[in-house]
């Protein structure tokens, strides 16, 4: 049975009740996690001070804690895009508001997650972008989203959405386009 089975099989069995499969699989999505994570991370310019593992230890708290029907190992890291991505943003909007005078919000990750005040409006500003495009798109959305916010590959993720690896690379640089114009008029 190949790896991707195996995990698909053990998604299948955890969310039947099956705890001994949730055992099983912590450790290699605790992996897989980081390892998206860690790409994320490379993407990043060197100013960047994200912790790549506080990232992971709040992403897996929250898959785990989700009523998902998890279809298969590339459906559970598409849906890890979306938590990875939330996560970064809540953040960097929490610590804008908290400059502005805001409030103090607890977040789960405290210090452990740090980001740099350089880099902080422009993850509010893409993920602004994001949804902006979901709204005219949503499928454009949801390539960059796999791609970038949850490292998959260009094969996985368009497995993921069902489409041919050549019309996600022209979705993927479409969305990229309007991204970058998107951004730049803010």
């Amino acid at each position: 049975m190949s790896n991707s089975s195996a995990v698909t099989q053990l998604l299948t069995d955890w969310r039947a009740g099956d705890e001994k499969a949730l055992d099983a699989l912590t450790p290699y999505v605790y992996s897989e996690l980081r390892r998206l994570a860690q790409s994320y991370m490379a993407g990043e310019r060197s100013s960047h001070t994200l912790q790549a593992t506080a990232l992971v230890h709040e992403a897996y708290v929250r898959l785990v804690g989700t009523d998902v029907d998890w279809r298969n190992r590339v459906h559970f890291f598409a849906i890890a895009a979306q938590v990875m991505r939330r996560i970064l943003v809540d953040h960097a909007r929490t610590r804008a508001r908290t400059k502005r005078g805001g409030g103090i919000d607890a977040l789960p990750l405290h210090e452990s997650l740090v980001l740099s005040p350089e880099t902080e409006p422009e993850i509010v500003a893409l993920d602004d972008a994001l949804d902006e495009l979901a709204g005219k798109d949503p499928q454009l959305a949801k390539v960059v989203e796999l791609i970038f916010f949850g490292g998959l590959t260009y094969e996985e993720a368009a497995a993921a959405l069902n489409v041919s690896r050549s019309t996600l690379i022209r979705q993927l640089n479409f969305a990229k386009a309007w991204l970058g114009d998107a951004m730049s008029d803010e």
